[in-house]
């Protein structure tokens, strides 16, 4: 029998919706909503807290892909055993008072963001469940384990219901996220959630893209029209000391607009 699944108390889907509410901050310059929504992650989702440990239970298992069956198949079982350590009334009681936070200092409408992933983070809650039966927990962990094995581009198909799609088209439209790149998308990602891990993610993920960015705009200088335009060889060039300045810089905003800029020119020029 299938179990309801509650979003809410999805501990993964909550942490996904507060990183994409806190994107849509960012791009719209709210800096006092950015900071509400930081400051709740922080509080919620420290080091050594509850729910970071149950969030980690779910990423291990949707974060991981083009594995071999045997490793995704001891993943799971290892990710179900760190999830049997964690007291269920605690974790219910930390739940709930997130969700507090979030009506409290946000609104209820985070909890209707579109995260991509959302149907695979639904049946790792069903096979995490201890309500579920013992057949159905095994079809949902060969679920969960094809997923792991299954390349990124092999999923890009696939299909989403149309209710879905229609409120995820309103609510990034509204909130100009449907205009990021994926580059751009991963970028603000890693920012918000830089304190998780010292922005380690973040600095590895900016130190290749920037590098990939250089690469880029020193193309442009071969370009015939930018070659011969000495106004926009100039501008190019600014650009490419602009990025090489970075080196070794606090990654504050200004890096990260002007990356995020440097992001959509490349595009562009492509």
């Amino acid at each position: 029998m299938k179990i309801k699944h509650n979003k809410k108390r999805n501990t993964a889907f909550v942490y996904e919706a507060l990183v994409r509410e806190g994107t849509s901050a960012i791009l719209q310059k709210d800096d006092e909503r950015r900071n509400k929504i930081v400051l709740i992650i922080k509080e919620y989702f420290k080091e050594g807290s509850l729910l970071r440990t149950d969030l980690e239970c779910y990423r291990s298992l949707c974060e991981n892909q083009s594995l071999a069956r045997p490793t995704g198949q001891r993943i799971i079982r290892e990710a179900v055993l760190q999830k049997r350590t964690i007291n269920p009334k605690n974790l219910f009681s930390q739940q709930t008072k997130l969700i507090h936070d979030i009506n409290k200092k946000l609104e209820p409408a985070v909890f209707n963001n579109f995260v991509s992933n959302y149907k695979n983070l639904a049946t790792i809650a069903q096979m995490f469940s201890m309500n579920t039966s013992p057949k159905h927990r095994v079809i949902l962990e060969n679920i969960i384990v094809d997923n792991m094995c299954t390349s990124i581009k092999s999923r890009e198909e696939e299909e989403i219901d149309s209710l879905v799609i229609e409120e995820f088209v309103k609510k990034f439209n509204a909130k100009y996220e449907s205009e990021l790149l994926e580059e751009q998308k991963k970028l603000l990602t890693c920012y918000i959630t830089s304190f998780m891990d010292n922005a380690v993610e973040l600095k590895m993920f900016l130190n290749e893209e920037i590098s990939r960015l250089k690469k880029k705009v020193a193309e442009t200088k071969e370009i015939g029209y930018i070659r011969e335009d000495s106004e926009m060889l100039e501008k190019v060039s600014n650009v490419l000391s602009l990025l090489e300045d970075f080196k070794g810089t606090t990654i504050n905003e200004d890096v990260l607009l002007t990356v995020l800029k440097t992001q959509s020119l490349v595009e562009e020029i492509s």
